[in-house]
């Protein structure tokens, strides 16, 4: 039965990551040029992908757990705002420092509605306090740093993929969430990794809120701060992680 509701979860996501990409690249609202960008090596790919992946990862979690799934949507909705902004600062500080000069960027929408998100979402999903806050902090993590490593065609996807293995090989709701990421990532990461879409921002954050819910549904207090450490340390040091990514 167990094994029966993660596979459930998993080709319910990659089934509607498909299927949404599909409808979008058939009919894109606003034209075709509004949905294409140019990749790393300056190659035309769409933005399809990632409001698809969103979509059904969102769905899919919330038949899970609706908290995590709302989670996941708001982290898709800050990421394609930016993507559709295209705000070209890098780095929180950055974005922080124009926050000071009076100037919201989207990537300050992103800081603050992701962490919004995520600490609702973590205050659904626990009882104690510091757990609360513990679970927002990996959420919102998490979405940041698989938008961290998406810096090469297939390399957030990848990330999601092998990151969530461990955690659908467990039991309980977390390991649903694990699958509800993993279908939506397996998804797009054919025409990902063969650069005729990009996931952008949109997707990055959805995949990873997705990702850090299933972490906060399968970890008590010790594995939810091992992780919010994990996720702070990997947004302190950014450039390292998005080189290490290159990188693979």
């Amino acid at each position: 039965m167990i094994a029966e509701r993660k596979s459930r979860s998993l080709l319910l996501s990659a089934a509607l990551t498909r299927a949404g990409q599909a409808l979008l690249r058939t009919g894109p609202p606003g034209g075709r040029e509004r949905w294409e960008r140019k990749n790393h090596a300056g190659r035309t790919v769409g933005l399809y992908a990632g409001p698809a992946a969103a979509a059904g990862v969102a769905l899919a979690a919330g038949r899970v757990r609706p908290a995590a799934g709302a989670a996941v949507l708001a982290a898709g909705i800050c990421g394609a705002y930016d993507d559709v902004a295209g705000d070209e600062r890098r780095g929180f500080r950055a974005h922080l420092r124009a926050l000071r000069d009076g100037e919201v960027t989207s990537g300050a929408v992103k800081l603050f509605g992701i962490s919004a998100a995520g600490l609702v979402a973590g205050a659904v999903m626990k009882e104690r306090v510091l757990d609360k806050v513990l679970a927002g902090v990996v959420i919102a993590g998490a979405a940041h740093f698989v938008n961290l490593v998406d810096v090469r065609p297939g390399r957030a996807a990848g990330a999601v993929l092998a990151l969530g293995a461990p955690v659908l090989l467990r039991k309980g709701p977390g390991a649903g969430l694990a699958a509800a990421a993993m279908g939506a990532a397996a998804a797009v990461l054919p025409d990902d990794l063969g650069e005729r879409v990009m996931i952008g921002d949109t997707g990055a954050h959805a995949l990873g809120a997705a990702l850090g819910a299933a972490v906060v549904a399968g970890n008590r207090r010790a594995g939810l701060l091992a992780h919010a450490v994990a996720v702070v340390a990997a947004a302190v040091h950014g450039d390292r992680v998005s080189a290490w990514a290159r990188a693979l």
